[in-house]
């Protein structure tokens, strides 16, 4: 299993209501797939990384970090 550092945007999006919301974008670091998470607090963060493991597009096995 790989460790692979993430890189971690604080941004906003369009929710479902139409209205500007607060989210984290989480970016692979090894093939660029991302996740967003609604929020912006460190839970937000940890759920992204988690997706990115459960949504790896290589079917890839990796533990996935913040990048420092």
């Amino acid at each position: 299993m790989a460790t692979i550092s993430c890189e971690v945007e604080f941004t906003t999006r369009e929710n479902d209501s139409g209205r500007e919301q607060d989210c984290v974008v989480v970016k692979c670091g090894e093939c660029d797939h991302e996740t967003m998470s609604w929020g912006d607090s460190d839970r937000s963060v940890r759920r992204c990384l988690a997706l990115l493991g459960e949504e790896c597009p290589k079917d890839e096995k990796n533990f996935y970090v913040r990048e420092s």
